[in-house]
């Protein structure tokens, strides 16, 4: 676990102004950690703030080298790779900061702690947490999370990253706002981070994952009036399988859709398009009550990811959104979730 005396550095290669580099951006967004650096050769030199629109002014640099001189003592693998496949090249930068005295913090599913090479160069103190592993203990869902008093807020998706966590963590910051007892449930590798603790829902087997996520809402529940739990996937998407148990292990009480402006497809899947949005809250919501099998749940509200808008045409989209799902929609992330705050609690 990341602590706050940790200096930290993200490993970033490509990622500040692509498409893959979610684990390292919502980090330098929602991380409380001290980040002294962030590690792109594509962008070494640039402004984070001008670049990603993140309000933090860390540092780019090309190389594990160069970030030393900012003495970080932890290295976190910013990218969430298709598969979770680490590069050769990123091997080699790993290796260097391990020789180097760095602590690793590894989200992939590449696990490294396991391996001897890497094993054999750490020194006293130092580590390897591999985020995305099953923990011990399981055992499979039983719905009981419907008996909890708190109320249960599950972000869902349109695609897999488009903004289901940031926006779970915005509510959960208004929530805290509100003067609410609110705690935010992650059940991926970068919430995981942020939060200290929750479980990396697709490193779970699937016959123990709606058990995974009913332990955890269970821990939570009991002394609290909102959970936000992490959404992971959509049950759009082809390879998704993470969706169906965030629902049934979380029995959740409300649904927030979060979509992103414009995108009429899955991101890697072209050939499969998005229906329109009110298609979509029907399809969540029959689900989730799996024809009265559980307590009926609602999309509360739409989050609109408007990211790659400008504010003018961001309003636009929005008021587009309202008018076609009868909504709440806002994008949180930009505007705040006060809004989807609002749509939940009356």
């Amino acid at each position: 676990m990341i602590s706050p005396d940790d200096e930290v550095v993200i490993l970033l290669h490509d990622g500040v102004c692509g498409t893959q580099g979610k684990t390292g951006l919502t980090l330098l967004r929602y991380s409380e950690a001290n980040i002294v650096a962030v590690i792109d050769r594509a962008t070494a030199g640039g402004s984070l703030p001008e670049l990603t629109g993140i309000p933090r002014s860390v540092p780019i640099v090309a190389s594990i080298e160069e970030s030393l001189t900012y003495k970080p003592n932890v290295l976190v693998i910013g990218i969430a790779l298709l598969g979770g496949i680490l590069p050769e090249d990123w091997y080699q930068d790993i290796r260097q900061a391990i020789m180097a005295g760095l602590s690793i913090v590894n989200g992939l599913h590449t696990p490294l702690n396991r391996d001897p090479a890497l094993q054999a160069l750490l020194k006293p103190g130092q580590w390897i947490w591999d985020v995305r592993q099953e923990p011990l203990g399981l055992s499979v869902g039983t719905g009981q999370a419907r008996a909890l008093s708190c109320l249960r807020i599950l972000t869902v998706g349109t695609d897999m990253s488009v903004g289901k966590m940031s926006t779970s963590l915005e509510l959960h910051r208004a929530s805290l706002q509100r003067g609410l007892r609110s705690h935010f449930l992650a059940s991926g590798q970068t919430g995981m981070m942020i939060a200290g603790s929750g479980i990396p829902l697709d490193a779970i087997r699937v016959d123990f994952a709606a058990g995974a996520v009913e332990q955890l809402v269970m821990k939570a529940g009991s002394d609290r009036d909102i959970l936000h739990i992490e959404g992971q996937g959509s049950l759009l998407h082809p390879s998704s399988t993470a969706t169906l148990p965030l629902l049934r292990g979380s029995q959740p009480t409300h649904l927030i859709l979060v979509h992103r402006a414009g995108q009429t497809h899955i991101r890697n899947a072209p050939h499969v398009h998005i229906p329109p949005l009110p298609e979509v809250v029907r399809l969540y919501e029959a689900v989730a009550a799996a024809a009265g099998a559980f307590a009926s749940t609602r999309v509360a509200a739409i989050a609109l990811n408007t990211a790659h808008l400008s504010d003018q045409e961001a309003q636009q989209a929005i008021e587009r959104v309202q008018h076609e799902t009868n909504l709440p929609c806002t994008d949180p992330v930009r505007l705040g979730a006060k809004l989807l705050l609002d749509a939940v609690l009356t």
